[in-house]
């Protein structure tokens, strides 16, 4: 399968979610009309107050004022809860639609793409785009529009109360554009190093018995501390710039907020504005700017947000698989592989180069060779978990990009060294999670890989949960279990990577039954060993050395050829088998 060529970029995957809510935006958008117009009770409240109420002393004028604001006080918040469940039912949905696409991105970006996405967790990423979509920043931008309309109302009510708010908005904005400069910096490294946190702590849980047997507990956790000591530096470098700036601009805004007041008495003693008017010229500018404020508070989740929108729509367009118009059946007849070359993803370095044979259905095929020669990276490539540099790799003369996923993915069957399981029952990890799965389909398996007794004589049975990774298993079980899960439904082409490294006698007998069995049903069994009883069900051997194709052919011929005095890999076949 060959790495996908460039792609035209289209719209950021966030963005095209969210215009697919543009109706909810626009009900948030009027919402927020009349929230910002009902934020005006309190200035228009505070003019009657001082300008009508004080100088008529009628108390009926009071109390009517008084139940008015109340009345529209209620319809405020009624008003602001609805936009919060808006926003955060859009917040809920944009995750509902991209969760699955970012969990796939995860299982393929760092088996495809290299180690340079291999940090990447595009759940993670979702995260902070769904909360800060379902936390107060949104609500702020919504806002912000109504900073130019406040400032228009404190020009009417006098030109010089306007001037003075409008140089405090500028001085604001001005912070707020440096905020944006000298934070953007370090809110990429806690990215960076929240990513390399998570990695560890994964490795640590993968590694536990080792960690613990060998005593590299105390190594891994100076390690630990070591890491986590540089990133609450850069943590703390991103809080204090963070805090400066929003401590800054709400200091700057009661600051603001006074100097209006007292600009405002000025000029009522000057006889130019009333002091109900001085009074709500102060209120709303604290409120103009209000949103300004709330956006800077939230500004980490912003960056937050918007560098997780940047990374998805990297990640899930790296990712993204168009299936082929024109759906394939199943294959059966053949495997052809081309000269093939194959590197680590984003490397250029070439691990194998050369491979060339060409299977049949029924063929059974053994890749032998020393440690270190290219025996994983080829069989990764033959199921399509690495791209191939050159060449291709053919079933049934279609390069496997020509098949849909799910399609190819039945095809196959494969066991890998570190064939983990998942956490489930046996029966669903046999049946490799499927949906619907037939009982017959999962006792076949079972039975091919001669585990049908041992699993029912289990306390449960066939619905025994094994825990993650297969942790209340024995390691041969888990990789029998493995086994019986590559057989499920005859996949065409079955590949296994040494396959009996944690099998006994039995185990290793059902596996050579195994293959010789699917081999009968016109299956390709290919099989990577280094011990001698995995390669006796096959027919056939491709011997690589070096990374490179050194023979293949009938198995008596190519161990002839690798055995034989006169040819220098004998040295070598002691780890070849």
């Amino acid at each position: 399968m060959k790495p996908s060529g460039p792609r035209t970029p289209g719209p950021s995957p966030v963005a095209e979610a969210l215009s697919l809510r543009s109706t909810t935006f626009l009900v948030v958008g009027l919402i927020s009309l009349v929230i910002n117009m009902l934020m005006l009770t309190g200035p228009l409240f505070m003019l009657q107050i001082y300008d009508r109420v004080l100088t008529s002393r009628s108390l009926p004028t009071l109390v009517v004022l008084s139940g008015l604001v109340g009345g529209l006080y209620l319809f405020f918040g009624l008003l602001e809860g609805i936009r919060s469940r808006c926003l955060a039912r859009v917040a809920a949905w944009v995750d509902s639609r991209l969760s699955s696409k970012c969990l796939e991105a995860n299982i393929l970006l760092s088996s495809r793409f290299g180690d340079h996405l291999r940090e990447r967790d595009s759940v993670r990423d979702l995260d902070a785009v769904r909360q800060f979509l379902s936390g107060p920043g949104p609500s702020a931008i919504f806002d912000l529009p109504w900073m130019p309309i406040y400032l228009g109302i404190i020009f009417f009510f006098h030109p010089y109360l306007g001037w003075l708010a409008l140089a405090g908005a500028f001085v604001i904005a001005l912070l707020i554009g440096v905020n944006e400069i000298v934070s953007r910096q370090p809110a990429q490294a806690v990215a960076a190093f929240v990513a390399r946190r998570a990695a560890m702590v994964n490795a640590t849980r993968r590694n536990a018995e080792v960690l613990t047997a060998m005593g590299m507990l105390e190594a891994f956790t100076r390690r630990w501390n070591v890491h986590n000591g540089d990133y609450l530096m850069v943590q703390r470098q991103a809080i204090d710039r963070a805090t400066y700036f929003s401590t800054s601009i709400k200091a700057f805004r009661f600051l603001l907020q006074s100097g209006v007041l007292g600009f405002g008495a000025w000029l009522v003693i000057q006889q130019e504005i009333s002091p109900g008017v001085m009074i709500a010229a102060s209120i709303i500018t604290s409120r103009a700017l209000s949103p300004v404020e709330q956006a800077v508070a939230h500004w980490r989740g912003f960056l937050a947000a918007r560098q997780g929108a940047k990374a998805l729509s990297e990640a899930l367009r790296v990712q993204n698989h168009q299936p082929p118009v024109m759906q394939l059946p199943s294959p059966r007849r053949s495997l052809d592989v081309q000269h093939v070359a194959i590197a680590v993803p984003g490397d250029r370095s070439l691990l194998v180069q050369g491979i060339h044979f060409h299977l049949e259905a029924g063929d059974g095929l053994g890749i032998i060779g020393p440690s270190g020669s290219g025996k994983t990276s080829l069989i990764r490539t033959l199921v399509g978990v690495w791209p191939a540099i050159k060449g291709s790799v053919r079933l049934d003369g279609a390069e496997l990009n020509q098949w849909d996923r799910a399609t190819l993915g039945g095809a196959i069957g494969y066991l890998p060294q570190d064939g983990e399981l998942f956490d489930g029952t046996v029966a669903e990890n046999i049946s490799r999670f499927d949906p619907a799965p037939a009982s017959e389909d999962i006792l076949i398996a079972s039975q091919l890989a001669n585990l049908h007794a041992i699993l029912t004589a289990l306390l449960q049975g066939y619905d025994t949960v094994i825990g993650e990774s297969g942790s209340r298993l024995s390691a041969g079980l888990c990789q029998r279990i493995g086994l019986a899960r590559a057989l499920y439904k005859n996949p065409f082409l079955l590949v296994l990577d040494e396959p009996n490294s944690n099998l006994d006698a039995e185990g290793d007998a059902a596996l050579r039954e195994a293959i010789r069995s699917m081999r009968a049903r016109k299956s390709i069994a290919i099989v990577v060993a280094h011990r001698p009883s995995a390669i006796e069900p096959v027919d056939q051997i491709l011997y690589l050395r070096n990374g490179k194709q050194v023979a293949f052919g009938k198995k008596a011929d190519v161990l002839a050829q690798v055995l034989s005095p006169s040819n220098d890999s004998v040295v070598l076949h002691a780890g070849a088998l």
